[in-house]
């Protein structure tokens, strides 16, 4: 896994922490019930009841938010990983020397910028990366189909990396609860995707960046393997691919022969 060593230990942690608060409100709700259900008494467990209901809804959800990458995922994205093998080919051979196109700068989304954001955000849900992650390559997609003549022959291709992007999208949704969707994003993972879907004409000059389309494809593979590290996990020993060397030397090229 691409994760600290320590996550296993954290969710066990967090696991025993709810079965044992919601332990001590059963114990207080059964010293009320043993006193006699004064109104004043009555008011305390019904407060009581709320706060074991809410700790129960954290217990049955803590372990969505920290499961590893479930297993349904891996089939898309070993899909989509084959296709990524192929774009030094038509991501450089097939454009000028030196071409680049205009991204957000937030879409410049590397190994590095996951690596930062964790030490920001203590102990950031790896799930809010990984949607992060869908919504920086969505959109470097489009702007990579954007340029391309109807004839340009990396179109192909790259509408084709598209779907299968989008195929992979499609059952990491339904791998998760809707509730996992609808929580609350730490300040700064927010502010990323505010930035990300703010309308073009509204970004300043100096928020956008010229960045070669085999380097925007480059961070897409590259942050794939570090975010569902379990889906690519060989009979080798485990490699770490989100440490920023992993990908410094030439491993890439182990990895994928045609990158």
């Amino acid at each position: 896994m691409c994760v600290p060593l320590n996550r296993h230990t954290e969710e066990l942690q967090t696991t025993e922490l709810c079965r044992l608060s919601i332990l001590c409100v059963c114990i207080n709700i059964k010293a009320l019930w043993s006193r006699g259900l004064k109104r004043k008494t009555m008011v305390q467990l019904s407060n009581s009841v709320y706060l074991l209901g809410g700790l129960f809804g954290l217990f049955l959800l803590s372990p969505v938010l920290m499961a590893p990458t479930p297993a349904s995922m891996c089939t898309p994205l070993k899909t989509l990983n084959d296709s990524l093998s192929h774009r030094r080919r038509y991501m450089k051979h097939n454009f000028p020397i030196n071409y680049t196109i205009r991204v957000h700068r937030e879409e410049v989304f590397k190994v590095s910028s996951i690596n930062r954001m964790r030490l920001q955000e203590d102990g950031l849900d790896e799930l809010i990366l990984q949607r992060l992650w869908f919504q920086v390559n969505q959109g470097v997609l489009k702007k990579i189909i954007r340029v391309m003549p109807e004839r340009h022959p990396s179109r192909p291709y790259t509408a084709e990396l598209e779907s299968r992007f989008r195929d992979a999208e499609g059952v990491f949704v339904q791998s998760h609860p809707a509730e996992v969707f609808q929580q609350e994003l730490p300040e700064s993972v927010q502010d990323t995707w505010d930035n990300l879907t703010e309308e073009p004409d509204r970004v300043p000059e100096s928020s956008w960046r010229y960045v070669s389309p085999k380097s925007l494809l480059d961070n897409f593979c590259q942050t794939m393997h570090c975010l569902f590290s379990e889906c690519f996990a060989g009979t080798e020993a485990p490699q770490d691919y989100c440490d920023v060397s992993y990908w410094r030397k030439g491993r890439k090229k182990d990895l994928h022969p045609e990158s």
